[in-house]
């Protein structure tokens, strides 16, 4: 069964390269190297909707959707790489690669989408029209297609079909 991020929950695409969990921050704290305090790496711990704990090591090169400021008690989703080395330990650690605010209704995708805009997962097609703002990480508008690349995609509604079909708001590729 293929799954889908639609807001909350803990879902893995089959065959996606982005996992996601979902909770609420519960510590940050910045990360120590040599004795010094590391300002531009932070360990944040998530408690998910289950009451598990999970640790992620958010870093400069980590998408933060709508450029939001993180803090304790904010509820959010973190996407990482399921093809990256990963530490065996519990509480597990994943090195994020985009973090989001829960907000509403609001849907995102974080995935690798082929030459004809579907996501790896099958589960969603995007459907690039001249109203869909297509973003770098570092909000510089991309003057390329977004074919074959990995996604931060964006969107409020998606047709029932397989995969379902959308216009997103906003397209971010992660370069």
């Amino acid at each position: 069964m293929d799954y889908l991020f639609r807001g909350n929950g803990n879902q893995l695409s089959r065959g996606s390269r982005y996992a996601s969990i979902t909770g609420t921050i519960v510590d940050m704290v910045p990360t120590r190297t040599n004795r010094q305090v590391s300002g531009c790496t932070i360990f944040v711990t998530l408690e998910d909707e289950d009451g598990n704990t999970v640790n992620f090591i958010l870093s400069p090169n980590t998408y933060v959707v709508d450029f939001v400021t993180l803090a304790e008690g904010m509820k959010v989703t973190f996407w990482y790489r399921t093809d990256e080395p990963m530490l065996l330990i519990y509480p597990p650690q994943y090195n994020a690669a985009v973090v989001a605010e829960v907000r509403g209704r609001r849907m995102i995708n974080v995935d690798y989408y082929n030459a004809s805009l579907v996501n790896e997962g099958q589960t969603l097609q995007l459907n690039i029209d001249g109203s869909v703002s297509l973003r770098t990480t570092n909000n510089q508008y991309f003057q390329a297609s977004p074919a074959e690349q990995d996604l931060v995609v964006i969107y409020d509604t998606s047709t029932r079909s397989i995969p379902a079909q959308t216009t997103p708001r906003e397209v971010i590729v992660l370069c």
